[in-house]
């Protein structure tokens, strides 16, 4: 039976996963594992995270609006293949027995992890990949962006260096503009996945109602915040916590 407590402890890992995901990234990290912890089984835990963390993307795309007017086309014909990649990932989460998920838990958050610590490197390499600004969409951005998208609707954490590294590979323009198309694919894949996982059956609706409105709020105080702190510490913090997690799961 679900109690006060654990909806506390689940808002408060809410908000702590809103907080870091607006400084530095890496939020499911922490939101997930609490659920897990609180009694939720994993594919349900997954499918609630995803849910009650989904207003957060709306946030982060508004924010960056601006920087997308040069990419109508390319977004065109990206947002729809972001869109389906999150479906076919949702689905095949709900399909997935919790037994399976649950061993492949570990495997994915150390992949979030690995993601989350080459961040930095990830940028670099996106701001040095020589490629034609602007340049129309290719199948093989198209085909990263929907490999990407599947993962992001499957699990999701990592999703925005994943589809950062994807774009890199493809395009030459400047980072602000890459994160700012990153966030908006983003949302349509978490939308296309939430959108999904509300009649599935599986969402804890009692944690959901909570972890809601309690990630939108810890995502506006991390980005009023964010500019004080440090993100490499923060982010090393929760790679630490992810990858304790991990190992404890293994074990």
């Amino acid at each position: 039976m679900t109690t006060a407590i654990d909806l506390a402890l689940a808002g408060l890992a809410a908000a702590a996963a809103g907080a870091i995901n607006a400084v530095a990234g890496g939020g499911t990290l922490v939101s997930f594992p609490a659920l897990v912890a609180l009694g939720v089984p994993a594919v349900s835990a997954n499918v609630t995270n995803t849910v009650a963390l989904c207003p957060g993307y709306f946030g982060a795309a508004r924010a960056q609006r601006g920087a997308l007017a040069a990419h109508r086309d390319l977004l065109r014909r990206a947002l729809p293949v972001a869109g389906v990649g999150g479906l076919v990932g949702s689905v095949l989460l709900v399909v997935t027995s919790e037994s399976v998920f649950r061993n492949l838990v570990p495997f994915l958050i150390l992949l979030a992890c690995a993601l989350l610590g080459f961040q930095d490197r990830i940028k670099r390499f996106v701001v040095a990949t020589g490629r034609a600004p602007g340049a129309s969409p290719s199948i093989t951005l198209l085909a990263g962006v929907f490999g990407a998208s599947v993962y992001g609707g499957y699990f999701g954490a990592g999703l925005g260096i994943m589809l950062l590294a994807v774009m890199g590979l493809a395009l030459d323009d400047p980072l602000n503009e890459l994160n700012a198309m990153k966030s908006l694919l983003a949302l349509a894949i978490n939308v296309m996945a939430a959108l999904f996982f509300v009649f599935s059956g599986k969402v804890a609706w009692e944690f959901a109602a909570v972890m809601a409105p309690a990630s939108l709020l810890g995502g506006h105080v991390g980005g009023l915040v964010a500019w004080r702190m440090n993100a490499k510490v923060l982010r090393a913090v929760v790679i630490t916590f992810g990858v304790a997690v991990a190992v404890r799961m293994l074990l």
